[in-house]
């Protein structure tokens, strides 16, 4: 279970991201709102998903995913740069977060 609460600490982390770029400096009300929950939910998955698992691959993991997310979210939906180099980053970390669940204990 700790894994599906990582999985879904990461996801609030990239919406919690995403939510303060659109707010605006917390000028806009909904995507304030979003922010400011989304980075509530993700404290508190966070901590749920550390009661059993190691400090190191959770953080890693979680802001490994948070990360790709936030940067997908700015590829296809902003027109960022979307660089071959840029994707190939992005893979790496996958991989990376790939390589920790195989090799955890938990």
């Amino acid at each position: 279970m700790s894994w599906v609460y990582l999985l879904s600490a990461a996801i609030a982390e990239a919406l919690y991201g995403i939510g303060l770029y659109h707010s605006r400096g917390f000028t806009a009300l909904w995507p304030s709102v979003l922010g400011i929950t989304a980075g509530i939910g993700t404290t508190w998955l966070l901590a749920l998903a550390m009661k059993g698992m190691s400090i190191g691959v959770a953080f890693v993991v979680w802001s490994g995913l948070a990360a790709i997310g936030t940067a997908a979210y700015g590829i296809l939906v902003l027109g960022e740069a979307r660089s071959a180099l840029r994707l190939g980053m992005m893979a790496l970390i996958l991989a990376g977060v790939v390589g920790l669940k195989l090799t955890s204990d938990k």
